[in-house]
């Protein structure tokens, strides 16, 4: 595991690669400042956290540096974004906590998985339509999440709406992912033999 992880970020300094970093670091400071009752500070950084996803894949497509370090930490920065995020939205009575759940379960096999094969068998498994339209529907969601008071004042919870729109696309994705994974280790162990 140590040698894969070494070849892991062997490619990793770059600039798409950086932006992914500055995301996770950004994650910690959402958190505090919501949790300080900061809603439009945490909002900021929220939205500079997005941006910086959408910026990093754009530029690892236009310049080629697509790596195996960010095929994997990009969408973990993701997760944690999303999962933080969340967690938040629940802890101030915004979302309900089945949804969390829900997602926080999904989030954990999807991570569980993805290490078990990378370890085991060198499959980094990628991000496929529905992965990433959940990912915009969660950012919508909650962003949206921030005007919750406003949403429920005109009868209308939109966040919440698109928080169950993420959810199902999110489990979408998961199921692909499987069916992906099950069809790569069938063509690596048909390979072997």
């Amino acid at each position: 595991m140590k040698e894969k992880l070494k070849d892991l970020t062997r490619d990793a300094w770059n600039v798409p690669n950086m932006l992914t970093m500055f995301r996770l670091i950004l994650v910690p400071v959402f958190i505090v400042l919501y949790m300080k009752d900061l809603p439009y500070a945490a909002l900021a950084v929220f939205c500079i956290a997005s941006l910086t996803d959408m910026l990093d894949g754009y530029l690892a497509r236009k310049n080629n540096q697509i790596t195996s370090f960010g095929k994997l930490m990009d969408p973990l920065a993701d997760k944690l974004l999303v999962i933080s995020s969340l967690i938040c939205h629940a802890l101030k009575g915004v979302f309900p906590w089945i949804a969390i759940i829900l997602v926080a379960f999904k989030e954990i096999c999807m991570v569980a998985g993805g290490l078990l094969l990378l370890n085991k068998k060198d499959i980094v498994v990628h991000a496929n339509f529905f992965g990433k339209l959940a990912t915009c529907f969660f950012v919508g969601a909650l962003i949206a999440g921030f005007f919750h008071t406003w949403f429920l004042s005109v009868n209308v919870p939109v966040d919440v709406i698109l928080l169950w729109a993420s959810v199902v696309l999110s489990y979408t994705a998961a199921f692909i992912y499987l069916i992906q994974t099950i069809q790569a280790l069938k063509t690596g162990s048909s390979g072997n033999t």
